[in-house]
């Protein structure tokens, strides 16, 4: 018996790693308790994240990168059945991979300029599924083509005028709550929308700007109040003028 038992924790010891793994139906739900443990740490109720700490402790972080590196919908199609298992999975993956590019740029104080925009989003590689990409591309060429406008209200760059980053990972069964929620709190913040009553302007948010076509068909900016009123409390007149705030790229690190 107790050879037995000398046989069983020596295979443990070897190769318990990899049999954990094989055992392991989907990893990527695994990991997400990596994910879950980088936001309770380093995230506050305000979405701010502690960048100067998580430099010196970012081990479930990047367990979880890591994970995301090699699994993905279009990799591993069979462990995402449906379209909240996708889109669940790509609000974790970037927001993961934007903190992640903080922390590898040694914590810059901001995105101002297009060229330090272009060098962290469009020619800082990352790694999803087993292929290389980048944050810009990874947006625009995969997440927007799933045809889901209220992701903006979830993705977050780790800049000041994004979305509040959520405490909470996301996933399938709980996304379509999550994503009418962050909507909802997004358009009644007055740090994303300024109204001018007097002068009958309102002022959205950049990201508004930025995406204009994903919520509305016509690509005009006027068209955007009655996308804007669905999720508002006090609706905003529709002969109100639209202009756009500008976005403040500022890195959005816990004071």
């Amino acid at each position: 018996m107790q050879k037995a038992l000398f046989k069983f924790l020596v295979f443990l010891t070897l190769f318990g790693p990899a049999y954990h793994s094989m055992a392991n139906d989907n990893p990527y739900l695994s990991a997400l308790t990596d994910w879950q443990t980088t936001l309770d740490k380093f995230v506050d109720d305000e979405g701010r994240t502690n960048f100067t700490t998580l430099a010196n402790d970012h081990e479930e972080l990047t367990k979880f990168i890591a994970v995301v590196s090699e699994v993905s919908p279009a990799s591993h199609p069979e462990l995402f059945p449906n379209q909240a298992d996708i889109l669940a999975y790509h609000v974790n993956t970037y927001n993961a991979l934007a903190m992640w590019g903080i922390v590898e740029r040694d914590i810059p104080e901001n995105f101002s300029t297009l060229w330090k925009r272009a060098s962290f989003f469009k020619f800082r590689k990352v790694k999803i599924g087993g292929k290389k990409t980048n944050l810009y591309d990874y947006e625009n060429k995969v997440i927007r083509k799933l045809d889901e406008p209220r992701m903006h209200f979830v993705l977050n760059c780790m800049v000041k005028d994004c979305p509040r980053l959520p405490k909470t990972v996301f996933r399938a069964e709980t996304l379509e709550q999550d994503l009418q929620q962050a909507s909802i709190e997004f358009f009644n913040k007055p740090k994303h929308i300024k109204i001018d009553s007097a002068s009958k302007i309102v002022a959205l948010s950049g990201i508004m700007k930025f995406y204009t076509k994903d919520y509305v068909a016509s690509g005009k900016k006027q068209d955007l109040i009655g996308y804007v009123n669905q999720y508002r409390t006090d609706k905003i007149p529709n002969d109100y003028k639209v202009t756009f705030i500008d976005y403040d790229w500022t890195v959005n690190q816990q004071p």
